[in-house]
């Protein structure tokens, strides 16, 4: 496929995704409370940040980027089930997330943890489901491993956990970079490291976009702890001011919110370096990348 600009891209990829998640949601044969309430939440909007990242790796080394669409599907239900239980009572017990109420507000707890739990065990099947076309055995086993680490004990859950266990304690850089590492960052490594793998990319390569994908996680994580700062409650979709609230370490709570702006822009420009070490057709992440910089939500 060829675009104009990244906003094309955006909207062609956000549209083949959307289209994908509705789809392979109300194929399932199951009760319509269950497929209701994960609707509910993958139809919430949202910046789809990591499905892009896919698509803009596939891109990058020239490949039909339709390769992704599974992979891109799966990684935002992984996503997707997180943030439903992320706002559970018994977590950030939040009423609003991206300008709607919470799952759990209009399905209640039981179905929202389960639409969660729905949510993650029906994206390994995509993946295991990807066309031969587009992926052998043995990549879509590589896919399912990677998606595993990212979204389990090592990643995802593992930086849930420490943020859970870091509230009301003085956290140092170092805790709350473990936290943003595998809380946010794990999740958007294997997106970009996925697209890698089904290009069927070198470890070299590999290596240089996960590097790309860590410092694009920590600038991501510290523009979301400037925007419950200074963010708009309207724009982001959630309430302003929840970190301090939850008494949650911040970037700037430890650096002052200057601080944390410099050290957005540093891991920024950290990221662009080991993007340009490719020698790929950088020009979509290296927007994606700037994007994330300036966002407003």
């Amino acid at each position: 496929m060829l675009f104009e600009s990244y906003s094309s891209f955006a909207k062609t990829h956000k549209d083949l995704l959307e289209e994908k998640l509705r789809v392979s949601v109300n194929k399932l044969v199951a009760p319509s409370v269950i497929k209701e309430a994960m609707l509910y939440s993958l139809e919430a909007g949202g910046k789809r940040i990591r499905p892009l990242l896919t698509f803009a790796t596939l891109f990058s080394f020239g490949e039909d980027t339709r390769k992704g669409l599974m992979v891109a599907a799966a990684i935002e239900m992984i996503h997707t089930y997180s943030l439903i239980h992320d706002d559970l009572p018994s977590m950030d017990n939040d009423d609003l997330r991206r300008g709607k109420l919470t799952n759990h507000k209009v399905f209640g707890d039981a179905f929202a943890i389960l639409a969660g739990d729905a949510l993650l065990t029906y994206s390994f099947q995509l993946i295991a489901e990807i066309p031969d076309e587009y992926a052998d055995a043995s990549t879509k086993l590589a896919l399912i491993k990677e998606l595993s680490k990212a979204s389990g004990a090592e990643g995802m859950v593992g930086g849930q956990v420490a943020d859970i266990a870091g509230e009301e304690k003085e956290l140092s850089l170092n805790d709350l970079e473990y936290i943003h590492v595998h809380k946010t960052g794990k999740l958007l490594e294997c997106s970009v490291v996925s697209g890698a793998i089904l290009a069927g990319a070198d470890e070299e390569k590999i290596q240089l976009l996960a590097q790309f994908a860590y410092h694009l996680g920590l600038a991501f994580q510290i523009r979301d702890d400037i925007l419950d700062l200074e963010g708009v409650e309207e724009v982001i979709g959630k309430r302003v001011g929840s970190d301090e609230v939850n008494n949650k370490g911040t970037y700037p709570s430890l650096l002052t919110l200057d601080g944390a702006k410099e050290a957005l822009h540093q891991h920024i420009e950290q990221a662009k370096t080991q993007l340009r070490k490719t020698g790929l057709n950088i020009s979509l992440l290296e927007e994606i990348t700037d994007l994330i910089e300036t966002r407003d939500h």
